[in-house]
């Protein structure tokens, strides 16, 4: 049973509540081979599919998390996934006919059992550079996961600051509910897009830059002392995290419309 099913039982007294806790903590936590311990009841309590991170993870490890998490949830996101491994994961998921999401420049993917279903916010993202990309398509994969639909626009960096206020001016029409920034080197562009918009924007560094303030030292620590107010920051590269707070401020945005 589901957790649903486990509550309609209650409800109509097919079940006691004694078994309905029971059942409950049992569909909670689920242990692979004394590997992981994956949290299959995420989704439906925080509204955050589970995530795996591959990296410094065996490629059966890997694929053992995916069968097992899989065949409890409609979806999951394998997060960087290491060159060597990238096709095997791919090509050992489709073989489970998982459905197949991929962004550009990114060692992030999205499975998916049952076609994802566009019902929650809409987020924008926008990237300083071109180097930015693989992090912010990590932020993208989360939030379809998540049920957002996205506004993307990369390489709108402050170098050519003319080059933000069309992809802007179009978020604003699309009535984005929260846009994600990433940016490396010294990350003005963050600062930049939240002194424009009256919406939250979250700031995501990344590892992209040289010399002094190198690997998204310089960028974390020029988005921490923003003078513009309404930017959040995650720390360096964490498109994961930022994917799923802009999600997180979408959904919230659109379950309080629909209650008015």
């Amino acid at each position: 049973m589901d957790i649903n099913e486990i509550l309609e039982s209650l409800e109509s007294r097919k079940i006691s509540s004694k078994d309905a806790k029971k059942m409950l903590s049992l569909y909670s936590i689920e242990e692979i081979d004394n590997i992981a311990k994956i949290d299959i009841n995420r989704q439906k309590r925080r509204g955050i599919p589970e995530v795996i991170f591959a990296q410094n993870k065996e490629l059966t490890e890997i694929k053992k998390i995916i069968k097992n998490t899989i065949n409890k949830t409609d979806s999951l996101v394998v997060s960087r996934i290491n060159k060597k491994d990238y096709q095997k994961i791919i090509s050992f998921s489709k073989k489970l006919k998982i459905k197949i999401k991929t962004g550009k420049k990114s060692s992030t993917i999205l499975l998916f059992k049952k076609p994802i279903k566009f019902k929650g916010g809409n987020v924008g993202i926008i990237t300083a550079g071109t180097s930015d990309i693989g992090v912010a398509e990590e932020s993208r994969l989360m939030c379809e996961a998540m049920s957002c639909k996205c506004i993307i626009s990369y390489d709108v960096g402050v170098a050519g600051i003319q080059r933000i206020f069309p992809i802007l001016k179009k978020m604003i029409e699309s009535d984005v509910d929260c846009i994600i920034v990433a940016a490396g080197m010294e990350a003005a562009l963050a600062t930049l897009v939240s002194s424009l918009v009256d919406i939250p924007v979250i700031g995501l560094p990344t590892s992209v830059g040289y010399g002094y303030g190198e690997k998204g030292i310089g960028a974390l620590a020029s988005m921490l002392q923003s003078c513009a107010l309404g930017l959040s920051v995650v720390n360096i590269d964490n498109g994961i995290g930022a994917g799923a707070m802009a999600a997180n401020i979408a959904n919230r945005t659109v379950q309080k419309k629909k209650t008015k």
